[in-house]
């Protein structure tokens, strides 16, 4: 089946009403470039002719994928893999078989499937991690290249070169160091990000090599960084989000000095955390110019079918931060835990001043077998989740996945026409 069609691009939208004047019974014509951004807006003639004329529509800031899995996208659509327990362990397996059956008109397919139904749901930018280890090589880099280049007039496409695999552990940590080091040589002026995942190593030492490894050299070939981090519910387990912060400070990576940023996503660890523990962290990211770019991000539709406590009998000792779930939950014996955790986005920003967003993460693979790419489905996901229902909470979510989630993966927001809009605009319902 063909990926969805989009449409020919649109050069006005008449008569609706702005975001950021909603209150105001004025409408709008918007007027848009050929990068289909906001170039114009000018106050609307009502005419006879006026489309939507009795019930104008409120543009919205568009839509962004602060976190998302390209090459990963619709497994299930391709190989007959699909999960028996909802481990973490078992997903990890179950990925690098799909992954060694990968082809690169495969990826594109299924790539412009994820890029297409994104942007019919209204998103213009992504950060698109892609894998790189010793299973598909620079496969996935290279189509991903292609498809960043033939979608550029549709959305800004930030690519992360990711470790899904170790770096420092086990047999093939050293080829996988040097398939990333040779993405930044062959293909650095098309990587955006470095994104590792230091809970899949052997034991903690080799976790925070992972963590100093990213950072360094993030720092020295100015890229933005990424860690899928501290993504278990064992208190057992300290978190290293301590560590990241220390190495950050090591380097100097402030606001001051790069306009870099550092994004740490799932952190459900962080669920355990008392005052105190968010008290520390707001204090150790600061604030002001010296302040650490660190920005969190959700990923409520993964952390609330994977992230479980370890069962009683399991031992924190033998491994160093990996997922709490990597135990198959149907080991325990009689009813299931369903104690789930996932960073509480709307209270982390309001009460502790944290820059935290919500992005959708994985769509049809054993990670998330379940959800869709609409980032709006995922911001009403989350007023059950985070028992958010009003009006003030709405707003608040909808900018967790649109303009905070543009900011925190570091695109600057435009001045003028663009800033009304956050960065270009949605059309919503009436």
């Amino acid at each position: 089946m063909p990926p969805p069609q989009l449409s020919p691009a649109i050069q006005t939208i008449s008569n609706v009403r702005l975001h950021s004047h909603s209150p105001n019974p004025t409408t709008y014509d918007l007027t848009l470039s050929n990068e289909q951004t906001v170039s114009s807006i000018a106050p609307h003639l009502h005419t006879t002719t006026s489309p939507n004329k009795s019930h104008p529509p409120l543009t919205l800031p568009a839509l962004t994928h602060p976190h998302i899995h390209l090459d990963k996208a619709y497994i299930y659509n391709s190989t007959p893999i699909h999960p028996q327990t909802g481990s973490f362990q078992e997903a990890l397996t179950l990925t690098t078989q799909a992954k060694s059956t990968f082809t690169e008109p495969d990826l594109h397919r299924r790539g412009e499937w994820l890029l297409s139904e994104s942007i019919l749901n209204g998103v213009t930018a992504l950060r698109a991690f892609i894998e790189i280890d010793t299973t598909v090589h620079h496969k996935c880099l290279t189509t991903a290249i292609h498809l960043k280049h033939s979608w550029r007039n549709h959305c800004h496409i930030q690519l992360v070169a990711f470790a899904q695999d170790p770096l420092f552990s086990g047999p093939q940590a050293q080829e996988n160091r040097d398939l990333m080091h040779s993405a930044f040589t062959d293909h650095g002026d098309e990587i955006d990000v470095i994104g590792v995942t230091p809970y899949v190593e052997a034991d903690l030492e080799t976790a925070k090599r992972n963590i100093q490894w990213a950072i360094t050299t993030a720092w020295q070939l100015d890229k933005h960084v990424d860690f899928h981090l501290d993504y278990h519910l064992d208190p057992n387990k300290g978190p290293l989000v301590w560590y990241v912060l220390d190495c950050l400070r090591a380097v100097g990576w402030t606001k001051s000095r790069t306009k870099k940023r550092v994004m740490l996503g799932h952190c459900t660890r962080f669920t355990l955390f008392g005052g105190d523990d968010w008290d520390r962290l707001r204090k150790e990211i600061g604030s002001g110019d010296l302040a650490l770019p660190v920005s969190f991000v959700g990923l409520p539709t993964s952390d609330l079918y994977m992230a479980s406590p370890p069962p009683p009998s399991s031992s924190s000792s033998s491994s160093s931060s990996g997922c709490g779930s990597c135990s198959d939950p149907k080991e325990n014996g009689g009813v299931r835990d369903t104690v789930r955790g996932t960073l509480k986005v709307p209270e982390l920003i309001r009460r502790y001043g944290l820059d935290v967003v919500l992005s959708v993460n994985n769509v049809g693979n054993a990670f998330t077998p379940w959800g869709s790419v609409d980032p709006v489905a995922l911001a009403c996901l989350g007023v059950g989740v985070y028992q958010a229902g009003t009006v003030e909470d709405a707003e608040l979510l909808y900018e967790c996945v649109s303009t905070r989630a543009r900011a925190a993966i570091g695109l600057e927001e435009e001045t003028g026409a663009q800033e009304e809009c956050g960065g270009g605009c949605l059309g919503s319902a009436e």
